[in-house]
């Protein structure tokens, strides 16, 4: 099911798409609409959806500056818009589909329809590259250095339980207790770290999955690494997340 969010600055396009995704796309869930640019913002944040159909012109500035404006674009984004000269633009920005107003249902069905497969397809690969890279023990071999203020410190990637995002900042919770403050941002790690098996359970936090005890459902959804550190799973992550760990378990 693809968490989707509609950011229009008409009420009845929104309206429209929301009735059309409702009556027609099994495949997408609703999540939340947002009437411009800052709204929409915060909407991503709040919402952390998979698919985001996204006007060009609204009242408070463009869909090109929500996504600059976005700290990590992990969603997919169709454009729908009655601008037919942000075309090449929309393609800047790896966008799925180029809508074009008044919407045409069948257009918008099938867009959403192809969201689904290429999500579920980058999903896939993902998932594959993480039990591959696992069952490599790869982490065994790998070292990362990670430079504070005061020190700089080396450590195994086995020995690093999982990462948290703090504003600008990263902190490494270690064997040993060890927690380590770089002043660099989760995304300077995550293409890096889950080569070697760590897995974006949330958008604040990097897990490796060498040290998954379990996965609980309550309270959200969490799973328990190490010593009992708990780590949450976003909405979005959980069908992920369980794929692999049942795909570790072969």
């Amino acid at each position: 099911m693809l968490r989707t969010l509609i950011i229009d600055d008409e009420a009845n396009i929104r309206s429209m798409i929301n009735e059309i995704l409702n009556g027609y796309c099994d495949e997408a869930e609703v999540v939340g609409q947002a009437t411009g640019v800052m709204d929409g913002i915060k909407k991503i944040n709040e919402l952390q959806p998979d698919l985001v159909l996204l006007d060009i012109k609204m009242n408070d500035g463009t869909g090109f500056e929500l996504l600059e404006s976005v700290s990590e674009i992990n969603f997919r984004v169709i454009f729908i818009t009655a601008y037919q000269e942000f075309a090449l633009q929309a393609i800047k920005f790896s966008a799925l589909d180029y809508i074009l107003k008044p919407v045409d249902p069948e257009e918008l069905i099938n867009a959403v329809k192809q969201a689904e497969k290429d999500i579920c397809h980058t999903q896939e690969a993902q998932i594959l590259h993480l039990r591959d890279s696992l069952k490599s023990s790869q982490q065994a071999e790998k070292k990362i250095l990670l430079k504070t203020a005061e020190s700089i410190h080396m450590f195994k990637l086995t020995d690093i339980i999982y990462c948290e995002a703090d504003g600008g900042y990263t902190r490494f919770f270690c064997a040993g207790g060890n927690v380590v403050i770089v002043s660099n941002p989760l995304s300077a790690y995550d293409d890096m770290l889950t080569k070697y098996g760590f897995f974006r359970a949330h958008k604040s936090f990097l897990a490796n999955l060498e040290k998954v005890i379990r996965f609980e459902r309550e309270d959200g959804g969490y799973i328990v690494l190490g010593d009992a550190f708990r780590v949450p799973v976003a909405s979005r992550k959980k069908d992920q997340l369980i794929q692999l760990l049942e795909k570790l378990a072969e």
